[in-house]
């Protein structure tokens, strides 16, 4: 592995107008009610939380993208293209799941003409180990609990609040990392 590389996790979640319920507080005797529009429009995001293979102090970041409908192999590449200005076209090692669009013959057909990209695939039924599962829970059971929106557009401005919540905490991709039982840098040498 490049010691200059970015170790990046990237996942993509799926979110839509149906609220996601969680378990919440009421006065006793009113039980809290949630009222929507049965409607099915979804969006799709793509997060790539990237860790520093040799610099700790480079801190993780965290690159997101949010489209309506769903991923192919055409759009993951346009996420890629993003991550590629995101990290100024520094070595990457990019893992994620084995989800038929990441491994298509034009996805690898395209990551053959990228020489700042490397590819490694997240063992199959394995999702704990891509704390981008652990980010789209945060979100999930915070800014869209309960959160019946009217349009895509209020739940896309929830989630783009929650990304800017856990960017600006230091701590929380670090733990997303912790909790997967992962380690990107060594022990230090006594």
């Amino acid at each position: 592995m490049n010691k200059r590389a970015w170790i990046v996790f990237l996942d993509e979640s799926g979110v839509s107008l149906l609220p996601q319920v969680r378990r919440t507080y009421a006065p006793r005797g009113r039980t809290p009610t949630l009222r929507h529009r049965l409607n099915w429009k979804r969006a799709s995001m793509a997060a790539a939380l990237g860790y520093h293979a040799a610099d700790h102090d480079r801190g993780p970041r965290l690159c997101f993208h949010l489209k309506p409908g769903s991923y192919d192999t055409a759009a993951l590449i346009q996420v890629l293209e993003q991550v590629k200005v995101f990290y100024a076209e520094e070595p990457v090692v990019l893992v994620w799941d084995g989800l038929s669009a990441h491994w298509s013959r034009a996805m690898r057909a395209w990551v053959a003409q990228q020489d700042w990209l490397t590819l490694e695939r997240l063992p199959a039924y394995a999702p704990e180990l891509n704390p981008v599962e652990l980010l789209w829970s945060a979100i999930k059971t915070r800014e869209l609990a309960n959160l019946a929106g009217d349009h895509l557009a209020d739940v896309a401005d929830a989630v783009e609040r929650g990304i800017h919540r856990i960017s600006q905490n230091d701590q929380l991709p670090w733990s997303f990392l912790a909790h997967t039982g992962l380690t990107i840098h060594p022990p230090p040498q006594n």
